[in-house]
């Protein structure tokens, strides 16, 4: 996978996204499978951005930025801003 894949994934993540929050407003926030997928694709976008930012790393470093590898959910979710 390479920035563009990812980069098309976060995309359609995102328009997946959109539309689910866009859904559970319309139907009062009650929709209990929506907010499960809503939280998958959320922690998805987490994990693609954070294997862009190691490929991108990578790359400035001088390294093969295809050694870069998705690193779990509950990794990337503990993360500090």
């Amino acid at each position: 996978m390479d920035n563009q894949d990812i980069l098309e994934r976060i995309k359609a993540l995102v328009e997946e996204e959109h539309g689910l929050r866009e859904g559970s407003t319309q139907s009062g926030g009650t929709g209990g499978p929506d907010i499960l997928r809503l939280q998958q694709v959320e922690e998805q976008l987490d994990q693609c951005w954070d294997l862009l930012r190691q490929r991108r790393a990578k790359k400035d470093y001088g390294e093969n930025p295809d050694e870069a590898e998705v690193r779990p959910v509950s990794e990337v979710e503990g993360y500090q801003s």
